[in-house]
């Protein structure tokens, strides 16, 4: 017979998984080698995440940069086309032209 919390994975009485506590360092008293404890997990579960982690920055700022030079170029790309503004200064000139003509001519 197995002593009851020595390596079992379920609980005897319930059935179920022990379950980590929630512990608040600023409320409770602990000791220093828990706190450094707690910052070693803390550490390691940082250190695990980050490669993923990068990997989304990565990500993230290609896709910003990517809708950032695509707005620019589209900016440039429609400023060269605006030649309606070009028409529109050829044919203001045409019609002072025209207006100096009609003035002087009779």
């Amino acid at each position: 017979m197995a002593v009851p919390g020595a390596g079992d994975s379920l609980n005897a009485k319930s059935g179920q998984a022990p379950v980590a506590q929630c512990i608040d360092p600023t409320r409770e008293k602990l000791t220093p080698a828990q706190l450094q404890f707690m910052r070693q997990v803390e550490l390691a579960k940082w250190q695990k995440r980050l490669p993923q982690r990068r990997t989304q920055n990565i990500l993230t700022s290609l896709g910003i940069r990517a809708v950032v030079l695509a707005i620019y170029g589209y900016t440039f790309y429609s400023v060269s086309q605006e030649r309606f503004l070009d028409e529109l200064e050829d044919e203001a000139k045409a019609a002072r032209a025209l207006a100096l003509a009609r003035a002087s001519g009779p």
